[in-house]
C-alpha cells in the first residue's frame, strides 16, 4: 500500500470539503480490525475510497471490500485513487444507490461500514443486520450528527436526518439480541455486535 499516495488523497479531500472518516474515528477502527482481521468487508458510501483503502491493510489474506456509491464523480475519482494506493485487488466498487443495491447483496460480512445518507440509516441497519455474519460487527458513523442527535434539535433542514439517526440509535440499543457502544469519536461512531 502507497502510504505517501494515501496521504495526499486525505488532504486533497480535507481541502475540498470532501466528507471522509475523521482520524479518531479511524483510530478506533484500526484497533479492532487488527484483531479481527476481516475476510469480507461491506461500506456504504464510498466517496473518494478513503476510508476503504484504509481499511484494506487489515483484511485477512484474499479478503475484498464491497463498497456502494451512487455520486458518480465520486466513483471515478475513488477508482483512480484505489490505483493510486495499489489496493485494487481489494476493493470492489459498486455503483449505483445503496437503497437499491444492498437488498440484491447475498453475501455474508465481517464487517460493515456505514458512512451514507443520514436519513437512510434505518434501513441500512435492516439490511446490514441481514447481511451480516455471526460474529461480524457493524460501525455506523456520524451517529451523534454534529451533537444535533442527543439535543432538542428541531430546525426543519436536518430534521429527517436526525429522526432517523435516533430511530437507529434506539433500534440498535433496544435490540436484546444487539450490544452497542456508542463513542464520542469523530462525530460519532456505533459500534454494533450481536451478543
Amino acid at each position: 500500500m502507497n502510504k505517501a499516495e494515501l496521504e495526499k488523497i486525505k488532504e486533497k479531500a480535507l481541502k475540498e470539503y470532501i466528507p471522509i472518516i475523521m482520524d479518531d474515528t479511524l483510530e478506533v477502527i484500526d484497533k479492532i480490525l487488527k484483531e479481527k482481521k476481516p475476510t469480507k468487508v461491506l461500506e456504504i458510501g464510498t466517496a473518494v475510497g478513503y476510508s476503504a483503502m484504509c481499511f484494506s491493510e487489515y483484511l485477512n489474506e484474499g479478503g475484498k471490500i464491497d463498497t456502494i456509491e451512487r455520486d458518480t464523480e465520486r466513483i471515478e475519482e475513488a477508482k483512480i485513487n484505489i490505483v493510486k494506493v495499489g489496493v485494487e485487488d481489494k476493493i470492489n466498487i459498486i455503483e449505483g444507490d445503496a437503497v437499491e443495491i444492498l437488498p440484491t447483496l447475498n453475501d455474508k460480512y465481517d464487517m460493515i461500514f456505514i458512512d451514507a445518507a443520514k436519513g437512510k440509516y434505518p434501513f441500512f441497519l435492516k439490511e446490514s443486520l441481514r447481511l451480516l455474519s455471526e460474529d461480524g460487527i457493524i460501525f455506523a458513523d456520524n451517529i451523534l450528527y454534529k451533537g444535533y442527535v442527543m439535543s432538542d434539535y428541531n430546525k426543519h433542514k436536518q430534521r429527517t436526518a436526525v429522526r432517523n439517526l435516533r430511530e437507529y440509535i434506539h433500534e440498535v440499543t433496544e435490540n436484546p439480541e444487539l450490544e452497542t457502544e456508542i463513542l464520542e469519536v469523530g462525530d460519532g461512531l456505533a459500534i454494533t455486535r450481536r451478543k
